[in-house]
């Protein structure tokens, strides 16, 4: 499975419209789905999945009013639950000369929000539309459980991978050999608790990001009074025993959390790991807090051939997600 920040074919979307998913706020969301568009398309194609002619025409006529380069967009009617495809979509893996798609298990975070039996096919649809192989691992994982650095290594946490509400029946080395067939990795760093307010049982994309082949970025607590204090600071000290696949010690760089985000009295999953490498722009998600120009300057020296783009998530994340949850990449094949 290529780094994110190797070349994109293209990147896709899945259209929001589960008013579950943002309560009282579903309006405000395709208005920021069409400048994560508009920016995306700076460098890549971005395919949209909608679930039918309504939903298409609706999608058309809001990238139009946001001056988004259709000629650079194509929407495809693939049903859909929710438009969280990072979890639900296609992993694509370069194989030889070929690309494939593993199309994992879901169950919507260990069965927490039924139905999910659209999200949980659509792999298999892309791969149709493609014409390009698909894999069926048959054990239940999401994209962002997982982060790979294209030369080996992978980082996933044990809050997730191991909770019991995914694959009770398999151990830690029996979903590290699913991880080495399926994706091609051959070192597996293991991360403990995830952040305050995340449904999804830690995933790593809110956590510690692979920036390159040796290097890391990783969220740090700096308030001891706060929740993410104490696993984001052990997070950190297993990092700093980690190596790389080729053993050596990690280059480690650390981002803020953000100021605590709430919603009805409850604490938001925001985070400033969330974001996503497109070919042109990094998307990171911003909060309106003094940590957000810290954050941008970080990712800014760490990715100095792309344009890092802050976008305002505070309704965003009243979803529990952000834009790496949002955004699958297609890698350009191998020749």
């Amino acid at each position: 499975m290529p780094a994110e920040w190797e070349p994109h074919a293209a990147t896709w979307l899945a259209w929001p419209h589960k008013e579950a998913s943002w309560p009282d706020k579903l309006e405000l969301i395709p208005p920021i789905f069409v400048e994560m568009t508009r920016q995306l398309t700076r460098g890549e194609h971005v395919h949209i999945n909608v679930v039918d002619a309504a939903m298409e025409a609706a999608a058309r006529a809001c990238l139009l009013t946001g001056k988004v380069d259709l000629t650079r967009v194509s929407l495809h009617r693939i049903p859909t639950n929710d438009a969280w495809v990072r979890d639900h979509g296609p992993a694509f893996l370069n194989r030889g000369g070929e690309q494939v798609i593993v199309d994992w298990d879901y169950t919507a975070w260990g069965g927490k929000y039924p139905p999910y039996n659209l999200d949980d096919v659509v792999p298999q649809q892309v791969g149709r539309l493609l014409d390009i192989p698909v894999f069926e691992p048959g054990i239940v994982m999401e994209g962002g459980s997982i982060d790979v650095n294209g030369a080996g290594a992978l980082l996933t946490t044990e809050a997730c991978l191991l909770n019991p509400n995914r694959n009770p029946e398999l151990s830690r080395g029996q979903i590290e050999g699913y991880l080495r067939d399926f994706l091609g990795v051959r070192h597996i760093l293991w991360l403990g608790d995830g952040i305050a307010g995340d449904d999804t049982d830690g995933h790593v994309d809110d956590l510690t990001r692979f920036v390159g082949p040796h290097t890391v970025v990783t969220v740090v607590e700096d308030d001891p009074a706060d929740e993410n204090y104490e696993p984001l600071r052990d997070n950190l000290a297993r990092l700093r025993t980690m190596t790389d696949q080729d053993g050596r010690p990690l280059d480690i760089h650390t981002l803020p959390m953000p100021e605590p985000v709430s919603c009805e009295g409850q604490r938001l999953p925001a985070s400033y790991a969330n974001f996503y490498i497109g070919n042109a722009v990094v998307l990171l998600p911003t909060f309106g807090c003094a940590h957000d120009a810290a954050a941008r300057a970080t990712l800014a020296r760490l990715f100095p051939t792309r344009d890092v783009v802050g976008l305002d998530c505070r309704d965003l994340v009243w979803g529990l997600g952000a834009f790496h949850c949002l955004t699958q990449q297609q890698p350009l094949p191998t020749r």
